[in-house]
């Protein structure tokens, strides 16, 4: 009986006690934070997402609050510090949780340790373009035009994005002469290349498919298995003979460490179901994203293996982002 007074006396001496519980939790708007500005795929898909989610959680509203800057640190370190009591989410990518524990020496936030994994959401692979009037049509021609005194010019869409690492770990590990010509975003990036002010510029996949259909850009090589049926002109990177660059980006969602496991694993319950539905999967194909689902324990795994990865891959370019 004592106990049992102290404990609803002293309902602060239980941490997440209210979340935990089936009812209490969400009885308030959860915001899900986003490193990124509006308008981008990542918002598009973060948008979609909390509109599923307020659907598959009944009583449940999902309010997505953009935190740009800084390379994403700035949003994300915002998830990380935030009270872990359910109403707080992080929608990332390999940029978030991966790439920055490599490229940022001094990151305010622990990308593992500081979150707790529900579950990686989608997919997006990167593809190596050149202009369509390139004399380069397949991948060794383009490296050959980097050798014996060519050199070669690369747009990224900024310092330290996945396109800028994919693209110098190219030009490392073929041994290239090439210029890198960084752009604030892949919108410009893509412009130039299809202009020929660039010899080539690897991009995510959505980015670039249109103009690839349309003729105007050339694929040299797509992050995917194999080709895809609707682009059998652009060869896998492994065909291509570079499987090395065939790192996708990757979205996933988490909640700050110590978040209630109940809040977690009603969550990452709900993903796969939201993915596997028509109409996000129709939703998801038309902004270039493939459903790759993947439960917390999973996504953990998953995501300290591309911590390795990219650690490799900054010890090979020799890039980051505080010099």
């Amino acid at each position: 009986m004592i106990r049992r007074r102290a404990l609803t006396a002293a309902p602060w001496l239980l941490p997440g006690l209210a979340a935990a519980q089936d009812a209490p939790w969400p009885n308030k708007p959860v915001r899900i934070l986003l490193a990124y500005p509006p308008g981008g795929s990542t918002d598009v898909l973060a948008r979609a997402l909390a509109e599923a989610l307020g659907h598959a959680i009944p009583g449940s509203s999902f309010v997505v609050e953009n935190r740009p800057g800084g390379a994403a640190v700035v949003g994300t370190q915002a998830a990380a510090t935030a009270a872990p009591d359910g109403y707080t989410l992080s929608l990332g990518n390999n940029q978030t949780h991966a790439a920055n524990a490599a490229m940022v020496r001094d990151l305010p936030y622990r990308p593992i340790e500081d979150f707790a994994p529900i579950g990686r959401l989608a997919e997006v692979h990167h593809a190596l373009v050149v202009p369509a009037n390139s004399p380069a049509r397949r991948l060794a021609e383009l490296a050959a035009r980097g050798k014996g005194g060519g050199r070669l010019t690369y747009a990224s869409s900024g310092v330290g994005s996945a396109s800028h690492v994919i693209a110098e770990s190219f030009v490392r590990r073929e041994g290239l002469e090439a210029t890198h010509v960084p752009y604030r975003g892949g919108a410009q990036a893509t412009t130039d290349t299809v202009g020929g002010v660039v010899d080539f510029f690897v991009s995510t996949w959505p980015q670039v498919m249109t103009l690839v259909k349309e003729g105007r850009l050339r694929g040299l090589g797509i992050g995917a298995p194999a080709r895809l049926p609707e682009f059998p002109d652009v060869p896998s990177f492994a065909e291509a003979g570079a499987p090395y660059m065939a790192v996708d980006a990757w979205f996933g969602l988490w909640a700050p460490a110590r978040t209630p496991a109940p809040v977690i694993h009603r969550l990452s319950e709900a993903l796969p179901k939201i993915l596997a539905e028509p109409g996000m999967a129709a939703r998801l194909a038309t902004l270039g994203f493939t459903p790759a689902p993947l439960p917390a324990a999973e996504f953990a795994a998953f995501q300290r293996a591309e911590v390795e990865r990219w650690q490799a891959l900054v010890a090979l370019t020799g890039i980051r982002l505080d010099g």
